[in-house]
């Protein structure tokens, strides 16, 4: 990884912040250095077995890359499977990732965690609870 990105990379996992997601998948948010881009596919790797990684896009300006996708995961402790469209946004200067983002539809993703209860959302001003 090293090779491949600058020593300050920036990474964003998800999320800019969110302490409450970050307590189910602790690398999420932003973080420095190549090392934290290991972590998280190492993390990912014990959370979830990958069942299938599909890239499906990629554009670059030569600067920018947009990496589109879908993988499949199995959640480890639950054997949960979750199907998710993914979305990496990389800067590369001189050959070096300077910055990288990936997206999930971690709605899903963290949801394949989910041991029990029940949520309960008020999202349409027009509409009523929904309670999943």
């Amino acid at each position: 990884m090293r090779s491949l990105t600058t020593k300050d990379v920036t990474y964003v996992s998800l999320n800019y912040s969110n302490p409450d997601l970050k307590k189910i998948m602790p690398w999420c948010g932003t973080s420095k250095g190549p090392e934290s881009i290991v972590k998280t596919f190492v993390d990912v790797g014990r959370f979830w077995k990958i069942k299938s990684f599909e890239r499906e896009a990629i554009f670059t300006d030569g600067k920018n890359v947009a990496i589109f996708g879908r993988f499949t995961y199995m959640s480890a402790v639950l054997s949960q499977t979750v199907t998710s469209p993914f979305a990496v946004f990389a800067k590369v200067r001189k050959g070096r990732c300077t910055y990288m983002q990936f997206m999930e539809d971690t709605f899903a993703t963290g949801a394949s965690f989910r041991s029990g209860g029940k949520w309960t959302f008020r999202s349409d001003p027009d509409g009523t609870e929904v309670t999943i």
